[in-house]
């Protein structure tokens, strides 16, 4: 800029006045020609806080934000009737410098050594009195954002606190204010600005190392009554590490699993049910990528590792509006950026596994890496056991994953994810099964304005598991699946004023399906080949949403979203009999479509609709309302989730899920946010839900639509939670009462299920109670205890033996007409902090749990086996004894 005035000076007879330091350094390529002076400056400082006014006798002032006016509007010094102008000005007595009453004293800006901060450019044109002033929050020496930050400005009854990315925005008036900010842990601030109009004000802020006694520490204390969206639960990684786990892991899925609403089919079952939904109805999203099978071991842990995760947010109730695919809940899991300032890491050694997380700036203060690893050697130690039904068995899994982050400048940054995980295993020295997930995610965010700002997303899933049997035998065989899809999403947001927030944006989802291949792994297999035809679809959709305020009590936050999926060729697809059961015996013909073609199209609006209103300042009922449409299925005939599960897309036989919720909840606070209680109610209804006809065979199916029913299902509940949130002792009692009920009532018997009446779903359990809590015996020394209760979930019984010329048959009850013992746990651990000290070289932490105390036998699943002519039931567990761990971590 500073170049430019120069050049204007040189060519031109006007003389510039300004002090250097107003003007930025930032770079500026223009071209004039035949412009007048007042469009060149107009030019160049739109962006700037600086104003100008041209004088007589071509002199040129620069200001910074304020206006110079060279005469006063009309009816200026108004006065009260009998008061003159001279009462407007005062004298002081030792200058004899008369001095106008409004003018603001220099000392008042430079005591205290209160820095000075000007906001904004003024507009003599608009008579607008409020100015929006935003910025971010970011830790001096990690570069990390600041949440929940509070900023008061002086003199007023406005505040506000940055969110989880450390951005806020508050509107207040222009003039001059000073503004306090302060955190539990952060050396508090205090700026006095002069507000012009709308700008940006950064705080860059250390951390403070005092010694304190008792404190509190409350994010969003009052999160849980004040916001407008209900159903929402957020898990904060660093919160779980004293909750009593399997084998000693942290896992945050498996906390979700204690939280109201969300449930599991049993013990080391992959997937997870949200409020009566089936385990394919819920999107995880690993930085926007979705992840298939987030789970290890066959649920046992998770595969997203604890270490680089920063947060969960459960969305089980009204889903926003951006989001969409799925029937039942999003959990939408980030990871923490890389610090940018010092080299720094965690890492944990425990009987099972073993995880190390690397922090690195690459340039300093700007961009970082964060890459994190973690493996089991159970593969190492089941070869060392001297038991040889287990020595030769295998069980292993890994995963990785990396971030790069890079600010480009005050309003561009970028980020970079790369994930990959994979498990193997055999029970038997004849079998390898394996699966693995991988994940791709690029975020770059732009900020066009103090009030507009968009992210541009990109991101690349892909899950596939293989089989390979090598019996040394002619059924030798390697059997394989995968699906893949990309997504390339815009999400903008936009505040026009306080009281409202806009999200708006579209999305495009293509996802790719290779149904399964079997091909013989030797040349003496007599294994024929088979190649199911490869799927293809495309899902978009277009979405915004208003958060607003109506009063101070009622605020709503009304979505839309709609969404449009095509199935696409190459395919050969099957027509059958309207109205009739599809096999081979109603099939009218089958149609061919070219690559890419559109072999049908589904889609339509989905509302996203939830409103809070405050009965007293800590009580708040919330209610919702959304629908939603899912284009994806899993393929399965499991009572629980498996690794060989397909996923299968719409096409012209299989329509899409649909589903709508109504929910209604009571929040309450009470004692200043020492306890949290809640209590939801819900109900939900689905339509063509996926379920497998009776003696079904769904892998390597080519004609898998005659194998499957669709059904309409309805879940119903309550959801009670009550949380003590500080103290020596805090934690969380959970209770759910759920019903899950499907309904499969076609027009021939074939197509019916138990007669066509509505039956429990294989993940109907009505109770479930779960106790978390933790009590603090001093600063290093804690105590934790995790009860869980369930019903047992349901399953089908053989009744009896009949024989049918000449053949003896077994007869099943109705399906799920009975249910397995009901699962309770009681879980312990003690943990041990290192010492304090703030100049060591690592912090460390050590846990020594038991999990399942009392050494119940919970039952897994039950089968049924016929010895000597009887029928005789039994029962798996995968932990029947006591499990003691010791997990060993510590972060540098």
């Amino acid at each position: 800029m500073k170049e430019i005035i120069t050049d204007i000076q040189e060519i031109s007879a006007y003389k510039f006045f300004y002090v250097d330091e107003w003007l930025d350094s930032n770079t500026i390529s223009r071209s004039y020609n035949g412009v007048s002076l007042v469009y060149v400056l107009n030019d160049i400082f739109e962006d700037t806080s600086i104003n100008y006014h041209i004088m007589q006798g071509q002199k040129v002032i620069l200001t910074q934000g304020s206006v110079i006016y060279d005469e006063l509007p009309e009816g200026f010094f108004r006065l009260p009737q009998g008061e003159s102008l001279d009462s407007l000005f005062i004298s002081d007595t030792k200058t004899t410098e008369v001095l106008p009453i409004l003018r603001i004293k220099e000392e008042e800006f430079t005591q205290n050594k209160i820095e000075v901060v000007r906001i904004g450019k003024e507009n003599s044109n608009s008579t607008n009195r409020l100015a929006t002033l935003t910025g971010y929050a970011i830790n001096t020496n990690t570069k990390n954002p600041i949440s929940d930050l509070a900023l008061v400005i002086g003199a007023t009854d406005k505040g506000t606190t940055t969110n989880s990315q450390g951005f806020y925005s508050i509107e207040i008036p222009m003039g001059v204010h000073t503004i306090e900010v302060s955190a539990l842990g952060i050396h508090g601030v205090q700026k006095k600005v002069i507000v012009y109009g709308d700008g940006q004000l950064n705080f860059e802020l250390d951390e403070s190392f005092e010694v304190l006694d008792e404190v509190v520490v409350e994010a969003n204390r009052d999160r849980n009554i004040e916001q407008t969206i209900g159903g929402i639960l957020k898990i904060e990684v660093k919160e779980i590490k004293n909750i009593p786990m399997v084998l000693g892991e942290r896992d945050i899925l498996k906390v979700a699993t204690t939280l109201p609403g969300i449930t599991t089919a049993g013990e080391g079952a992959s997937g997870f049910n949200v409020r009566g939904g089936n385990t394919d109805q819920n999107l995880i999203l690993l930085d926007h990528a979705v992840l298939y099978n987030p789970s290890h071991f066959f649920g046992l842990f998770s595969a997203i590792n604890p270490f680089t995760s920063n947060s969960a947010d459960i969305y089980k109730g009204n889903i926003p509006a951006e989001y969409g695919g799925r029937l039942s809940s999003v959990f939408d899991i980030r990871t923490k950026d890389g610090n940018d300032q010092n080299f720094s890491g965690e890492a944990s050694i425990g009987p099972i596994t073993s995880n190390l997380t690397l922090e690195t700036p690459i340039i300093k203060g700007k961009s970082s890496f964060l890459i994190g690893g973690r493996a089991t050697y159970s593969k190492w130690i089941l070869k060392s056991l001297k038991e040889e039904s287990l020595k030769n068995s295998e069980a292993s899994f890994f995963d990785i994953i990396g971030k790069y982050k890079h600010k480009i400048n005050e309003n561009n940054s970028l980020k970079l994810m790369g994930y990959y995980s994979k498990d193997a295993f055999n029970i038997t020295t004849d079998s390898l099964y394996s699966y693995s997930n991988r994940a791709f995610s690029m975020e770059w965010e732009h900020k066009f304005n103090e009030r507009s700002r968009g992210v541009l997303i990109l991101t690349n899933s892909q899950y596939k598991f293989d089989i390979e049997f090598n019996g040394n035998s002619v059924n030798d065989f390697n059997l394989g699946y995968s699906i893949d899809e990309t997504e390339f999403k815009l999400k903008m947001k936009y505040l026009p004023e306080n009281t409202h927030s806009f999200d708006y944006g579209f999305s495009g989802k293509l996802y790719r399906v290779e149904p399964g291949q079997i091909e013989p792994l030797a040349g003496e297999s007599v294994v024929e080949p088979i190649v199911l035809p490869k799927e293809k679809g495309l899902e978009t959709a277009l979405f915004i949403s208003d958060d607003f305020e109506i009063t101070k009590k009622l605020s709503v936050n009304a979505g839309f979203r709609y969404s449009l999926y095509a199935a696409l060729g190459k395919s050969l697809q099957r027509i059958y009999e309207n109205g009739m059961p599809r096999n081979e015996n109603t099939l009218v013909e089958t149609q061919e479509f070219e690559e890419n073609e559109v072999i049908k199209t589904y889609g339509g609006p989905e509302a996203r609709v939830s409103a809070r209103y405050f009965l007293t300042p800590d009580l708040s009922v919330k209610a919702s309302y959304n629908n939603t449409y899912q284009y994806v299925h899993t393929l399965s005939n499991n009572t629980t989730v498996s690794p060989t599960d397909t996923w299968k897309l719409s096409d012209l036989n299989i329509k899409p899920q649909r589903a709508n919720q109504f929910a209604l909840g009571l929040h309450k606070n009470i004692n200043e946010n020492e306890y949290e209680l809640s209590l939801e109610g819900y109900y939900k209804r689905s339509n063509n839900i996926l379920d497998y006809k009776t003696g079904a065979d769904l892998l390597l199916n080519e004609i898998v639509e005659t194998n499957v029913l669709q059904g309409q299902g309805k879940s119903y509940g309550a959801e009670f939670l009550v949380r003590k949130n500080h103290g020596k002792l805090n934690g969380w009692l959970g209770y759910t009462y759920a019903r899950s009920l499907i309904q499969f009532d076609g027009t021939a018997e074939e197509e019916q299920i138990n007669n066509g009446n509505f039956f429990p779903s294989n993940f109907d359990k009505p109770h479930d109670i779960s106790l978390v809590t933790n009590y603090k015996f001093n600063k290093r020394f804690s105590l934790s205890a995790n009860f869980v209760y369930q019903t047992g979930r349901p399953v089908t019984y053989p009744l009896g033996n009949y024989v049918y010329e000449g053949i003896e048959y077994t007869f099943y009850s109705d399906r799920n007409g009975f249910r397995i013992p009901d699962y309770y746990r009681l879980d312990f651990s003690f943990n041990i902090e290192g010492n304090h000290k703030i100049k060591k070289f690592a912090h460390s932490f050590w846990n020594i749990s038991i999990y399942n105390v009392l050494g119940r036998n919970n039952p897994y699943s039950v089968f049924f086996v016929t010895e000597a002519g009887q029928i005789k039931a039994y029962k798996s567990s995968i932990f029947s004894i006591p499990i003691p761990t010791i997990t060993y971590n510590f972060k540098f």
